[in-house]
């Protein structure tokens, strides 16, 4: 792939002008009427309008080239990335599975040299161009197995990065670390032998609990969300630190700030919950916190009690400020939703939320004909054996 021959500054004017332009529509009036390959650019438009949200800054920027959709899709956000970056350091690191490289290039400005693997060639070259394109030359480029140019070189590392692909042969979601390519569970062991230190990013949907009996010696794990929804779950071997306990942190980032909760699984074993009737607010939790399952240490650390042994929403009469989660004014119970929401909200706007109620959130809208928006919550769940339905207000 020679991007410099098909990626001329006329393909990047015209990205940059026709963005907001139906692909569909442009190909046909544009088709044969311009000198350029009008597929690749139409593609660089649709990856960017894609990635517009998890890759502001380059999606807007038009000297960098795109990969095929699938390979966006699955890179890490630039807020994940860039939270990444701030967990390790060190003089050299490796990117066994660059793909974009978006990880690979926010991960090495803490380090010195890194080495970016990718068996993929059209991947290889066209992250080889963006970091020319970026200024950035530290970067050494293997296009082949990352697991293979490990095994085969002399050099140890102070970071292995490894984000296995979660897709099988029949594109279907994989969860298990030990499905993934490369496999890290059979690798584990190779890894530990080449580096200070191994980050392994694995699938929201992973089983924690089961990842660390495959993974010995874990020492720390991250839950990311954004915007309250969890993206990425990260786990931390350092070869010159011990625990006694491994340490599960839960990390929300938000334009306006994080939200942070540590925990650990023997923390949350000995916590007990204790139970209430609705009082003046109702607390949920950040995603990564219900992720992890601190769903006792988490009430009980905040002086908290559940609604309900599977509700895992929180309540009580005062909060703490800061408290990782969202908090709701109760304003009232509604004892006939139909005929109070008509009152309430004529247009019809609430935001929903069900934890073990009877209907799912877009059941419930479609039921009383909601959307969402405002500070207003339509809140669904169960307390003691009924179901109940609060009118809520989102607390600043």
């Amino acid at each position: 792939m020679n991007i410099p021959r098909i990626y001329t500054e006329e393909v990047k004017q015209f990205v940059q002008d026709q963005l907001e332009w139906d692909p569909a529509l442009l190909f046909m009036r544009l088709r044969d009427k311009v000198s350029f390959d009008l597929k690749l650019a139409i593609h660089q438009m649709e990856a960017r309008r894609k990635a517009q949200k998890k890759l502001p800054n380059w999606s807007h920027n038009f000297d960098l080239f795109f990969p095929p959709g699938l390979s966006v899709e699955q890179s890490s956000s630039e807020d994940t990335a860039q939270f990444k970056s701030e967990l390790v350091q060190g003089k050299s690191m490796i990117d066994l599975t660059g793909g974009f490289g978006v990880d690979t290039y926010y991960l090495a400005r803490n380090f010195k040299e890194a080495t970016y693997c990718e068996q993929n060639a059209d991947l290889a070259e066209i992250f080889r161009y963006n970091m020319e394109v970026l200024g950035e030359n530290k970067f050494k480029i293997n296009q082949g197995d990352g697991i293979e140019f490990l095994a085969g070189t002399p050099e140890n590392f102070d970071l292995i990065y490894v984000d296995p692909a979660r897709r099988g042969e029949q594109n279907q979601k994989l969860y298990k670390l030990s499905d993934c390519e490369p496999d890290t569970v059979s690798h584990w062991p190779l890894l530990q032998s080449k580096a200070r230190s191994v980050l392994v990013k694995a699938s929201p949907m992973m089983d924690i609990k089961q990842s660390l009996q495959e993974l010995p010696d874990i020492q720390q794990v991250w839950v990311v969300s954004v915007k309250n929804e969890v993206k990425e779950v990260l786990l931390l071997w350092e070869k010159d630190k011990k625990a006694e306990e491994i340490t599960i942190h839960c990390v929300d980032l938000r334009p306006e700030g994080r939200q942070e909760f540590d925990f650990s699984f023997e923390k949350e074993a000995t916590a007990e919950s204790d139970f209430s009737e609705v009082k003046s607010y109702i607390i949920e939790p950040i995603a990564g916190i219900l992720k992890a399952g601190a769903f006792k240490y988490f009430g009980q650390l905040y002086g908290l009690e559940k609604l309900h042994p599977n509700s895992h929403l929180y309540t009580s009469d005062s909060y703490s400020e800061g408290i990782p989660g969202r908090v709701f004014e109760v304003i009232k119970e509604l004892h006939q939703p139909k005929k109070e929401l008509k009152t309430l909200f004529p247009k019809g706007q609430i935001n929903v939320i069900a934890r073990n109620f009877a209907l799912s959130p877009e059941e419930i809208k479609n039921k009383f004909k909601l959307k969402d928006g405002g500070n207003d919550f339509l809140i669904c769940t169960k307390v003691g054996e009924k179901y109940r339905v609060f009118h809520c207000r989102k607390m600043p």
